[in-house]
């Protein structure tokens, strides 16, 4: 599609999504605001794979360890200030994706993917076996963080719609803050890194460097996606470490096309859209689901948004050979 139908084709799904709670039900609504959570959380993991070329299945410690942040510093007969639990959990987050980057950055390929799992699985544990996590229950969030400064309010987290548009908001704000970073001199030096590191160090970049800010930015990031999912669904537990998340969203980017911030956006709307599909219709509904994945990586081969590109190119070649 060319560069007009793109964006009429963005801001039209932007305003069905602002425009969806007026006639949409508060089951739907709270799907969408999951999906578009899921997407902060995607975009950030294909900041890493698409653009980077680092292939990480440890992401989800970072989704984990911020929802359990604002988890533990929400009191229990009290809310926790918006202004200080969101910001604080994004830190957690990005502090251990550099921490955890200062040791898997100087490893690469099966070896990166493999310590990745590793520290993912020890944040895990360290949740699931601990009481710090409330073990394998996890921890409710009794009450959602209040968004009042100063005494006034600006909106209201308890209110579904305002959560809904703050979702949004986060969605929107994370797609922009990429879209700038990799327009940046920075985000070509991480595409040239995913070309070919070799020539970009003799370019002189140091790309240890660069790879380590690419991590800790993504791990901030999925670290926003961490808060937003606790707050809006109550509760934490472990499972949000897990490497079945860390696998959820590595098919999120794959579903939707990596390299491609939209791609990451329409592989978590698919995946969401299948898992609801397949639950209907059959207990096994993971059988469905790997049938799928397979079907779409042979025959779908640059995601969802290369699709149309493709279906264009065979339609303009078949004219041609008439």
């Amino acid at each position: 599609m060319n560069s007009r139908t793109t964006t009429f084709f963005k801001l039209a799904v932007m305003a069905g999504v602002l425009a969806f709670p007026v006639f949409g039900s508060d089951f739907y609504a709270e799907m969408i605001a999951k999906v578009m959570i899921l997407a902060i959380f995607a975009m950030s993991l294909d900041l890493l794979v698409g653009f980077t070329g680092l292939v990480s299945f440890g992401h989800a410690a970072y989704f984990g360890i911020a929802a359990y942040a604002v988890a533990l510093l929400t009191p229990k007969y009290d809310p926790a200030n918006l202004w200080l639990a969101l910001p604080a959990s994004v830190l957690a987050a990005a502090v251990a994706a550099f921490v955890i980057g200062l040791f898997v950055l100087r490893t690469k390929g099966i070896y990166f993917i493999m310590v990745t799992l590793a520290f993912a699985q020890m944040a895990y544990y360290v949740f699931h076996d601990t009481p710090v996590g409330g073990g394998s229950d996890g921890i409710y969030l009794n009450f959602k963080p209040d968004a009042a400064i100063a005494g006034w309010a600006p909106f209201d987290l308890n209110e579904p719609l305002h959560l809904y548009y703050f979702v949004v908001a986060a969605m929107l704000f994370a797609y922009g803050l990429l879209k700038l970073v990799l327009r940046s001199p920075f985000g070509r030096v991480l595409v040239g890194i995913r070309s070919n590191e070799h020539r970009m160090l003799s370019l002189g970049y140091a790309t240890f460097r660069y790879k380590l800010a690419a991590f800790t930015l993504a791990g901030a990031l999925a670290g926003l996606a961490g808060f937003l999912y606790a707050v809006l669904f109550g509760f934490v537990t472990p499972e949000y470490l897990s490497w079945h998340k860390s696998g959820d969203v590595l098919l999120m980017v794959i579903l939707g096309g990596m390299g491609n911030l939209a791609g990451a956006i329409a592989g978590a709307v698919a995946l969401v859209g299948l898992q609801e599909i397949f639950t209907s219709v059959t207990k096994h509904w993971q059988l469905l689901m790997g049938l799928t994945i397979v079907a779409a990586v042979l025959f779908m081969p640059g995601g969802l948004t290369a699709t149309p590109a493709r279906i264009m190119a065979r339609i303009n070649g078949g004219k041609g050979n008439v």
